[in-house]
């Protein structure tokens, strides 16, 4: 790390945290790029129930991404019906610094399930950038209803080995 370069640490979620990450969530512009999104996305005591039920899960995995203390995202793996999945939001005032990037990476580095799927919206050239740069490799794409875009969009499918 050079002292222009962030401190960016994972640790485990905490149910304190989900607050903040809820805040983080509700960027419009996040939002729309992340495209599949719970219908009820602005409900907090949805929110809030849903992801303490995730921190009990013991096959998921859920960090919070921390800058110098602050949090600033979130990155999870999860499972669905044995399949692993990885799952991520940036607080959109640090996009495009390679935060992200790092802390996929460094999340990799910890979660060894394998292999691990990303899946993103065809137009999320960021978050594309990210899991290319992380090892995923584009295997495919499906079509789903986007809640955020309230229609069906192309959705790449990226795999980690």
């Amino acid at each position: 790390m050079t002292d222009n370069e962030p401190d960016i640490k994972l640790r485990p979620t905490e149910v304190a945290d989900l607050g903040t990450l809820f805040e983080i969530q509700l960027d419009k512009e996040g939002g729309y790029l992340a495209a599949f999104m719970p219908k009820n996305a602005t409900d907090k005591a949805a929110y809030l129930a849903k992801h303490k039920k995730l921190l009990s899960n013991t096959t998921v995995n859920y960090q919070t991404i921390m800058i110098d203390n602050d949090i600033v995202g979130s990155v999870t793996k999860f499972e669905i019906e044995g399949n692993a999945e990885v799952t991520y939001w940036l607080d959109k005032k640090f996009w495009g610094q390679g935060i992200m990037t790092k802390a996929l990476k460094d999340f990799l580095d910890i979660e060894m399930k394998r292999p691990i799927i990303g899946r993103v919206a065809f137009d999320n050239l960021g978050s594309r950038k990210v899991l290319e740069k992380c090892g995923f490799v584009k295997i495919g794409s499906d079509k789903g209803f986007a809640s955020a875009r309230q229609m069906e969009i192309e959705e790449f499918i990226y795999k980690l080995t």
